[in-house]
């Protein structure tokens, strides 16, 4: 943070601001769009592009930016910034090929979207900040070694509860502490929830009631969980993670696991609900040097051997400019993936699915989304949940039965299909 906020007082001093793309303009992008207009001085919110240019618009209008124009391509677009103007497109590519964007962000959730988006800004050169859990726990590993590639920053991003995570987890082992649990706090959990039972949360809040059931059935804490996992080289305790009740503080959840079994599995990502702070996250870590643990219980974190650590907020769209300096003045990411993926998200059916039914969007009405290895997914040839929208069902499907292949046919010229088979060859 030291670091970020001294390059935006430079850029601001040298007049050159940091001119940012970004893509999607729902709940989280308007957001983001009223945080860079009116509280990052060094960043510019460039260009926005979204698949209705009406909502593109509205995001600006929300942060009290007037006089946007309208472009069509690349061209249009770079002459847009060129002149200083505020820029909307239905042409997320136009964003790509502008050569004045310093570096895309993805706001979308959107998984097939976003991985045309994701190729298209490493294949151009262009960092990319992803808020997009669903494809970074799809095909995030193989997006993250194309970028390695080529030279390119692709990245999760600071706010949101993995990018909290994968900071606390960093400060740990920088001060010699061995992470063995990174955790996040829910409010609440039920597979069951719909996009019917959660309309009325999302009218109050602005929200989509599709995105908002996707946090309430599990999907959302799953792909962010795995995502956690694949970053950190860790796993899950088990196919759905622990997910316990717990509604004390998470310094005492230091008693509620087996530290000769986290360290056999490498660390592990996990949730529990109810607990406080809500809604943070955690981690838990041990030290090796008896020395340091005499220090650490003089410090009131306790005798070990486990020692809780833990972020009480997580504050989404207000510290995704710090990400957006990391990645193009420092080369950092917050997130990603430096291998093989460790851990997936399998489709599991809400309820009971007939033969020849479409399987439809996250957050709906069919499915939900669970944690589990990488290694049982491959073997049992489960259906990652990122692949499962718009897959038809061979047979019919039991409630809470975990999806195959087998079960499904897949919609053909997917440019995320492709991926998995390159990512499969990972390792």
């Amino acid at each position: 943070m030291i670091l970020v906020d001294e390059a935006l007082r430079r850029r601001v001093a040298e007049g050159r601001p940091l001119r940012v793309g970004m893509v999607g303009a729902g709940f989280m992008g308007r957001g983001l769009a009223n945080q860079i207009v009116n509280s990052v001085p060094g960043m510019t919110l460039s260009a926005v592009a979204n698949r209705h240019r009406d909502k593109a618009e509205r995001a600006y209008a929300e942060a009290g930016v007037d006089g946007v124009v309208v472009a069509d391509d690349a061209a249009g677009v770079q002459r847009a910034i060129e002149r200083g103007t505020p820029v909307v497109t239905e042409d997320p590519m136009a964003l790509v090929g502008a050569g004045l964007v310093d570096c895309l962000v993805d706001v979308t959730g959107a998984v097939e979207y976003g991985a045309r988006l994701s190729v298209a800004a490493i294949d151009a050169g262009k960092p990319l900040v992803t808020l997009n859990a669903e494809l970074d726990g799809t095909v995030g590993p193989v997006l993250a070694e194309r970028a390695r590639k080529a030279g390119v920053v692709f990245t999760g991003s600071d706010g949101d509860q993995p990018g909290v995570q994968m900071n606390l987890l960093r400060f740990v082992q920088g001060i010699g502490c061995t992470p063995l649990v990174a955790g996040n706090i829910k409010g609440l959990q039920d597979p069951y929830r719909t996009p019917t039972t959660q309309k009325g949360f999302a009218e109050r809040w602005g929200q989509d009631p599709w995105m908002v059931t996707s946090f309430a059935d599990g999907t959302k804490i799953s792909f962010e969980q795995a995502i956690v996992a694949n970053a950190a080289g860790f796993t899950v305790p088990k196919r759905g993670m622990n997910g316990w009740d717990h509604d004390g503080h998470v310094d005492e959840l230091v008693d509620r696991y087996d530290v000769d079994e986290l360290r056999a599995l490498g660390g592990v990502v996990d949730y529990v609900v109810g607990s406080k702070p809500s809604p943070g996250v955690f981690v838990l870590a041990t030290h090796d040097d008896p020395k340091q643990r005499h220090y650490l219980e003089l410090y009131k974190l306790g005798k070990g051997p486990l020692y809780s650590f833990y972020t009480p907020y997580h504050l989404c769209h207000f510290e995704v400019p710090n990400s957006i300096v990391r990645a193009v003045d420092f080369g950092d990411t917050v997130l990603a993936a430096p291998g093989a993926a460790r851990v997936e998200v399998v489709t599991t059916a809400k309820t009971d699915l007939a033969a020849g039914t479409v399987l439809d969007a996250l957050g709906g009405y069919h499915s939900y989304g669970q944690a589990e290895t990488a290694a049982a997914t491959r073997e049992g040839g489960l259906l990652p949940l990122g692949l499962a929208e718009g897959c038809r069902l061979l047979r019919d499907v039991g409630k809470d039965e975990v999806l195959t292949y087998a079960d499904v046919a897949v919609p053909e010229g997917r440019l995320v299909d492709r991926l998995r088979e390159e990512q499969a060859g990972l390792g």
